[in-house]
């Protein structure tokens, strides 16, 4: 029994197209872990500049904004989330 060349070309087609479909769903899932990685590094950053800064009598409110801020823009947002809250 001869398995027929077209047989064999829509299987390989087939499952190019069920690879190529599982990356592009991949892809985003890795985006959304690396941000929520980061939102709770940012939380914990904030976490940290309270205890030092409930020294000197300085607080930042912890919510999900300033947390992705400080996750996402690292040592640059945590500047901007302290400096926002000194000014205002």
């Amino acid at each position: 029994m001869q398995i027929p060349w077209e047989l064999i070309a829509s299987f390989a087609i087939g499952l190019m197209l069920l690879c190529l479909i599982g990356y592009l769903l991949l892809v985003p899932m890795r985006f959304m872990w690396r941000l929520v990685a980061g939102c709770v590094m940012g939380a914990l950053a904030l976490m940290l500049v309270n205890a030092l800064g409930g020294l000197a009598g300085f607080h930042v409110e912890i919510n999900p904004f300033t947390a992705m801020a400080v996750g996402f823009l690292g040592l640059p947002g945590a500047t901007l989330v302290i400096a926002l809250q000194l000014l205002l």
